[in-house]
């Protein structure tokens, strides 16, 4: 991502002020991608009690967690205490986080309406997520970080689209979106290693 201040996403904006205090104490980065990781565990676990109220609750937790996954790398930088561990650990956090969250959804939903699609549902969306995004870590190891950086518009970036979960559990459309999720996720993967095939042809060839 660019570090011109028009490129740069609203969350992680916000990130880069609410973290300055921290530049002051001992706090290591990694505590905060840990603190993410138990977060996204956390949302995972809610939504898999298959209780609407906790459901409201984890979906809450799943935002805070998302939003720390810019807050980590905004301390690192601030007090320069960046490293290629810290790096890989927030994408392993991220994921995890991810994964947790469609097998919670699914679990939870699995005496409603989906009965067991709502489990498979899940397991394929929470599958394909972690798939997809060891396909751009092993892209970024051999290419470099370029190769996989995503633009933002309006100071929101493809992954922003997760920060949804909150909204459509609170008004209740749980279903749709995991429905969509298991469907979509998986045709996302297929496109993913649809492109990733042509691009290394074309540089076969070149």
């Amino acid at each position: 991502m660019s570090d011109s201040q028009g490129n740069i996403a609203w969350d992680q904006r916000l990130a880069r002020i609410l973290v300055k205090p921290l530049a002051r104490t001992s706090i290591h980065p990694n505590a905060i991608t840990t603190l993410g990781l138990m977060m996204g565990l956390l949302a995972g676990h809610l939504f898999g009690q298959g209780d609407p109220v906790l459901a409201n609750w984890g979906a809450g937790v799943f935002m805070f967690a998302a939003f720390i996954d810019h807050a980590d790398g905004e301390l690192a930088r601030l007090v320069n205490k960046t490293s290629t561990f810290g790096h890989y650990y927030d994408h392993v956090a991220v994921g995890v986080s991810y994964v947790a969250l469609f097998l919670g959804m699914g679990l939870g939903q699995r005496h409603g309406p989906l009965g067991d699609w709502a489990v498979l549902l899940g397991v394929a969306a929470g599958l394909a997520v972690a798939v997809i995004m060891g396909v751009r870590v092993g892209i970024e190891v051999r290419e470099g970080v370029n190769a996989v950086k995503q633009g933002s518009f309006a100071g929101f970036e493809p992954e922003d689209t997760l920060y949804i979960v909150g909204p459509v559990t609170w008004l209740g459309y749980g279903v749709p979106f995991l429905v969509a999720a298991g469907i979509g996720a998986p045709l996302f993967l297929l496109w993913v290693v649809r492109e990733r095939l042509r691009n290394s042809s074309e540089q076969d060839r070149s």
